[in-house]
């Protein structure tokens, strides 16, 4: 007998309507990615060279998007601002994902009071703000980009850490497992080799989640100039930096880094919610 495949009625049409949004999405982040890897390249000028002869001069033939209130270009700016925007929370990214991962299958393989341990300690980091973890830990390390990227981390570690132990706690009673220690596989070996790689993808579509949550609150950081040092191109510095402009009545230098954040924010975020959608539908 063959299975009978069932839809519910308009589910297709509902997720034809959603694929231009995501293509859309995706193809922002292969851009800003891209942008972010050539910036080299691309950029028109020097992104710190000051021109104060020419502070707050529009768009023009040297300048495609203008120039910030110390001459300096902005579309330079953006582009190598890029890099330093990208890499913040690749590192947060990297960090939480890795502590999070070896917290959470740690306390769902072996249980017991290193469960309670290990899960009563990420619930009191989740209880913490990670944007106020990371604003006490600047202040205390100064200005720069690590300080707030291991803060954060820590902070989003409980995320992936909670997954984790959910998923493993779910895997490790499937048969497959059973199987693996009858032939004589030890613990590590079963949990290295099958049970990671069969989580590995709802577990990153959580970390490209976090990416644009690391992202935004990196670029507000770096807004309230605690983040990158002054000279240092970033969209969130670039914002900061572009307050007096935008009083002066010439919002570009602010106005497209908001805009760049707040695109590849929601970029990464609808990407990273439908890759979940797509594991989620292929283990059900």
């Amino acid at each position: 007998m063959s299975a009978v495949l069932t839809r519910r009625p308009g589910l297709g049409r509902l997720r034809a309507g959603r694929a231009p949004l995501q293509v859309l999405c995706l193809a922002v982040v292969v851009l800003v990615v891209l942008a972010a890897v050539l910036a080299p390249w691309l950029a028109p000028a020097d992104p710190n060279a000051v021109d104060l002869g020419h502070a707050l001069a529009g768009p023009g033939a040297g300048h495609p998007l203008g120039v910030d209130a110390a001459g300096r270009d902005t579309l330079a700016r953006l582009l190598i601002g890029a890099r330093t925007s990208l890499l913040g929370p690749l590192g947060v990214v990297v960090f939480s994902t890795v502590g999070g991962i070896a917290v959470g299958a740690a306390a769902a393989w072996r249980g017991g009071w290193l469960d309670s341990l290990l899960s009563r300690s990420t619930e009191l980091v989740f209880a913490f703000p990670g944007l106020l973890l990371a604003v006490l830990v600047v202040a205390v390390a100064g200005e720069g980009l690590l300080a707030p990227v291991v803060a954060l981390a820590v902070a989003y570690l409980p995320y992936v850490s909670r997954l984790t132990r959910a998923l493993v706690l779910t895997e490790r009673e499937r048969p497959y497992v059973a199987a693996h220690r009858v032939q004589g596989q030890s613990s590590a070996q079963i949990l290295l080799r099958h049970v990671l790689p069969n989580i590995a993808p709802v577990v990153l579509a959580q970390s490209a989640v976090n990416f644009g949550y690391a992202l935004m609150d990196l670029a507000g950081l770096s807004f309230l100039g605690l983040g990158v040092p002054a000279l240092t191109p970033d969209w969130g510095r670039m914002v900061f930096d572009g307050q007096s402009a935008v009083q002066h009545g010439y919002p570009l230098s602010a106005v497209l880094p908001c805009v760049a954040v707040v695109l590849t924010v929601v970029a990464f975020n609808v990407v990273g919610e439908r890759w979940a959608d797509h594991v989620s539908g292929r283990n059900r």
